[in-house]
């Protein structure tokens, strides 16, 4: 009567513990946020679901030399590339933990020899005489198995699924990862490319100057012959001329870096570029339809990124919550087995086989499994931050670069009619100074104004073509 009352307190305190092992702790869960401005503060009109993120790039960007640097860059760049191995990477992780909730099954054999010590109690116990050919068994006795052998974690609580699921959005989020950096790269090379038909307009722009400031040295030291003038203003002259053609050797050495960056992002060795540089300023912006801010969730690559690391964090958590309750091992084996080679063929009485369950739950010392749990629960809230700051940085990339296109228009305008004015007051300089009603000191600040006027305006059209790339690039477009 006291065995049976001790076996029930032994049970009811086993139940108790298995309970309370299998409870988990309570946590803080942080929830993102998808809610998202009704507009871009720098829109002037009523905003609308047109969007050019939508546009492929090769509709955006028509120059059929940036068109071909891009498609170049697309199948060589090396960065590229590399994202390209950690895709595949993420794929097979996906493989592998679709296969741990399915049972491994294995086929193998085995061959042994054992000599047991005839003093021993194995030795003492065993029979002595072969069952079925009456003689003593073979000293040392060998032993050869071949068989089929499972083993199976039953997935009771969905871990190893959720393990499987989280795997696959990690594959997804490295797919969006490689299309953000497709829409940086087609980014970059456009950038890259304005950047050398800048520099093409401006080297230009500086030989043209060297030609006149030549002709204007050679009229001072003609005045200077005919002492209308002194050989302070020849010097002056010269420096001037040796300043620009120092000006255009910095901007060839430019070309050549912006074009081998240019060859480095379409992953081939240093080779001039095919461009047309012609007419740059007559270059337009393609004109930008922002669409509507929550559209950047949909189509911001990092944004989507961000979106299914933050899916398989929570995932995780329900991993590292299943650890807490009891897991269901399975394990089995069939085969044949003989001390004899040539028995092994002999069925039923060389045939084995065995089943055996195993019925697991954590009881003491669980620290290691709560601290698992928290740290998931941890990362899945660094994850919600981190797809929130990724949404918001979207939104101020968008609204800095819709305000940098209106802003730099105007700014080309203002440009534009400050280098005519300019234009117009070299020639009044050089004019008034032939006739000596200038000083040099003036035609000489007036060529220079003039020249950096000139730069100040390619300089802002190739702004203004960034800006149009960048707010592209912005809203998501370039991966198509």
């Amino acid at each position: 009567m006291r065995k049976k009352r001790l076996y029930q307190c032994l049970s009811a305190a086993s139940l108790a513990l298995a309970v309370g092992a299998c409870k988990t702790p309570e946590l803080v869960v942080k929830n993102e946020s998808r809610t998202t401005p009704a507009s871009y503060p720098t829109a002037t009109v009523t905003p609308d679901s047109t969007n050019s993120a939508r546009v492929q790039w090769k509709q955006f960007f028509t120059d059929p030399d940036l068109q071909a640097l891009v498609t170049t860059a697309l199948q060589n760049n090396q960065e590229l590339n590399i994202t390209l191995q950690e895709i595949e990477i993420a794929r097979n992780e996906v493989r592998a933990r679709g296969g741990e909730y399915l049972p491994f099954v294995s086929l193998g054999g085995r061959a042994d020899v054992e000599k047991v010590g005839r003093y021993t109690l194995q030795g003492a116990t065993e029979e002595q005489v072969d069952i079925k050919e009456n003689r003593h068994t073979p000293d040392p006795l060998t032993n050869f198995q071949l068989g089929a052998f499972a083993t199976w974690e039953v997935d009771i609580w969905h871990k190893l699924r959720n393990a499987k699921k989280a795997a696959a959005l990690r594959y997804l989020a490295t797919v969006e990862g490689k299309n953000f950096m497709v829409t940086n790269l087609v980014a970059e090379i456009a950038n890259s490319y304005y950047e050398l038909l800048a520099l093409d307009n401006q080297l230009a722009i500086v030989k043209q100057n060297i030609g006149i400031q030549t002709n204007a040295l050679e009229l001072v030291r003609q005045q200077k012959e005919a002492a209308r003038t002194t050989e302070l203003a020849v010097k002056r002259f010269e420096a001037q001329v040796q300043h620009s053609r120092s000006l255009q050797f910095k901007l060839q050495q430019s070309i050549v870096e912006t074009e081998n960056k240019l060859n480095f992002l379409a992953g081939r060795y240093p080779q001039p570029v095919a461009r047309n540089d012609e007419s740059f300023n007559e270059r337009l912006p393609t004109a930008i339809a922002a669409g509507l801010p929550a559209q950047l969730l949909s189509n911001r690559p990092d944004i989507r990124q961000a979106e299914q690391q933050l899916a398989a964090a929570k995932l995780d958590v329900q991993v590292a919550r299943a650890n807490f309750y009891p897991s269901l091992r399975l394990t089995g084996g069939v085969g044949l087995a003989a001390f004899n080679p040539a028995l092994l063929v002999s069925s039923p009485e060389s045939m084995l086989y065995s089943l055996g369950g195993d019925l697991v739950a954590p009881l003491f010392n669980r620290n290691g499994i709560k601290a698992t749990y928290y740290s998931a629960n941890a990362v899945q809230t660094q994850a919600v931050y981190r797809y929130q700051k990724t949404v918001l940085n979207a939104y101020v990339e968008v609204t800095n670069q819709l305000a940098s296109i209106s802003n730099l228009e105007k700014s080309y305008d203002a440009k534009a009619k400050e280098v005519a004015a300019l234009n117009q007051s070299v020639d009044i300089s050089n004019s008034l100074f032939r006739s000596a009603r200038a000083e040099y000191t003036e035609v000489l600040f007036t060529q220079r104004e003039a020249l950096e006027s000139k730069f100040d305006l390619i300089e802002t059209r190739m702004q203004q073509l960034n800006a149009s790339v960048n707010v592209y690039r912005a809203l998501g477009g370039g991966v198509n």
